[in-house]
């Protein structure tokens, strides 16, 4: 029970069931499963025909694709609270990337004949789906042109500034985040080499926008937007 409960917490803090009422997020877990990944599992791989979407639980998954010159590219990151795997469930299509996970993983499947059954019952929860989607082309695109135009230290910059803002209370000038992800993993993210992801890191350290303590980060925001808001 008190899984369920945390489940239907959860939901209502996404873009895609937040929308509905508690009795309407308590119907989706209900037809929800738990399911389990251990470290490096693969949870699903580009072209495999998407049969569920999924909630985070617990752990943090890769959702990357591979360049034609076989280089991984990783463009998000789904931790605790995070739905993934919708595309292939709102259109019908193919998985549209691979889906790793990163340390042990707990989530929740919703499978695609309960996704459907569901959507066709809540205009709410429709709409919200188009929103979702709509906000994740956004995304995508706003991560295209930093790739294509920003330095690496912005980049790495704008990606601090999004997490700190997420933790910071208001007015705050200075916010500790919890990394939660190996070098590797962050170069992967922002598009870039370790090598150069590790001189970018040292440059904003230098410039006193973060302050590394072991995993976690030191965040300057002002400094961080300064960095973020570089131009060629």
């Amino acid at each position: 029970m008190a899984d369920r409960d945390d489940t239907i917490e959860l939901l209502g803090k996404t873009a895609l069931f937040g929308a509905l009422d508690e009795a309407g997020r308590r119907a989706v877990a209900q037809e929800m499963r738990e399911v389990s990944f251990e470290p490096g599992q693969v949870i699903f791989a580009r072209g495999d025909p998407g049969r569920d979407i999924f909630l985070v639980t617990q752990g943090r998954v890769r959702l990357s694709v591979l360049t034609a010159e076989g280089r991984e590219l990783s463009f998000a990151h789904a931790e605790r609270g995070a739905v993934f795997g919708e595309i292939a469930m709102l259109d019908g299509g193919v998985r549209s990337a691979d889906a790793t996970a990163v340390g042990r993983v707990t989530a929740r499947s919703l499978s695609k004949p309960a996704f459907t059954r569901l959507l066709a019952g809540s205009p709410v929860m429709a709409d919200a789906a188009i929103r979702f989607l709509c906000q994740r082309l956004r995304e995508a695109d706003h991560q295209l042109e930093a790739i294509a135009l920003y330095p690496i230290e912005a980049r790495l910059a704008r990606f601090f500034l999004a997490a700190a803002r997420q933790k910071a209370e208001e007015d705050a000038e200075r916010v500790t985040i919890d990394l939660g992800m190996s070098q590797g993993e962050l170069a992967l993210l922002i598009g870039a080499s370790r090598p150069k992801v590790n001189a970018a890191l040292s440059l904003l350290e230098a410039g006193g926008a973060i302050e590394r303590q072991g995993s976690r980060v030191l965040c300057d925001i002002e400094e961080l937007e300064r960095s973020a808001e570089f131009e060629l």
